[in-house]
């Protein structure tokens, strides 16, 4: 559990390292155009790659946050002072489609799109380079996962690269509306990414949410054959329960909230059996994301999901 441990320990914002001002040329990038936000594109083959970005300007203050492909966080906003310039480093994933893996909400643009929004973006150099055998994390998920298209959806998977610092990367092949079966006969989803997974690379396994009236039987044996799958590459699986659905019963959340299915069925809890029995580690969200909702209570916990702008209360 060693490439588990090390996940743990990556889990942090961007590296970030003060530079001199009058080290960093005061030209956009060639690959850049823009102000506010700053696009650029890099006309790279689908891997992984490592982006050097020195934030800041030598004339004014700046505020610069980082996203690539698909609205994928990569660096939370940085403020810096005129005359500052902040180097920051991560490693990102390039894939066609640049989204969901279905092509659901379009394909995007071939090659590697970053751009630098925030109150006042500002860079003075970028550079792009292929990515020397990262610590891959792939998830395995649904709309509640996936990269999502347009604002203000937002799956956990597209805000996870924020957190991962230089030298892993997040490669997200979650897919809006997939169960735990439909995950496995995709072409574009399992069948794609399991031939991907090097040794020791971790996958984040997480489905529930549109196992809406699978058996108990079916979703432990579909489960089971994506840790196999991941297992026969040499990967590490990880289950992770689903977060919980906005749905109370005077203060408490109800079955559906805590995805117990229509045929009856405890997903979460045939999640947690599984990884006590093949000694797999579980992260348990549903858990966590039950205990959060319930201690907000039915009103204020509304601002945890999409209530008030679509109504939603899965998202």
């Amino acid at each position: 559990m060693k490439r588990l441990a090390f996940l743990t320990a990556a889990l942090s914002t961007a590296v970030l390292a003060p530079i001199p001002a009058a080290a960093a040329p005061a030209a956009l990038p060639p690959q850049c155009s823009g102000s506010a936000p700053i696009r650029c594109s890099f006309n790279v083959a689908p891997g992984n790659y490592d982006i050097t970005a020195d934030l800041g300007s030598t004339s004014k203050a700046a505020n610069t946050s980082m996203t690539v492909e698909a609205r994928r966080q990569v660096l939370n906003a940085v403020s810096t002072a005129s005359g500052q310039l902040v180097r920051t480093t991560a490693t990102v994933n390039v894939r066609n489609p640049e989204g969901q893996p279905t092509g659901q909400g379009g394909t995007g643009t071939p090659g590697l799109q970053i751009t630098f929004s925030g109150s006042a973006p500002a860079i003075n150099s970028l550079t792009v380079t292929p990515a020397q055998a990262p610590l891959v994390v792939y998830l395995a998920g649904d709309s509640t996962v996936c990269d999502q298209p347009v604002a203000p959806y937002t799956g956990w998977g597209q805000s996870l690269p924020a957190r991962v610092r230089q030298g892993a990367v997040v490669a997200n092949y979650g897919d809006s509306g997939e169960s735990s079966g439909s995950f496995l006969s995709s072409r574009a989803l399992f069948p794609t990414m399991k031939p991907l997974i090097k040794s020791k690379d971790l996958v984040l396994i997480q489905f529930g949410h549109n196992d809406k009236k699978t058996s108990a039987n079916a979703f432990r044996d579909n489960l089971t054959r994506l840790v196999n799958g991941v297992k026969e590459r040499g990967g590490i699986p990880v289950l992770v329960t689903p977060p919980v659905r906005r749905q109370f019963s005077g203060n408490r959340l109800n079955g559906t909230a805590l995805h117990i299915n229509s045929a009856g069925v405890d997903l979460p809890a045939v999640i947690r059996a599984l990884g006590r029995s093949a000694n797999v580690p579980v992260i348990d969200l549903t858990a966590k994301s039950k205990a959060l909702v319930e201690s907000l209570g039915p009103s204020a916990s509304q601002a945890l999901y999409l209530t008030r702008e679509a109504g939603d209360n899965t998202h």
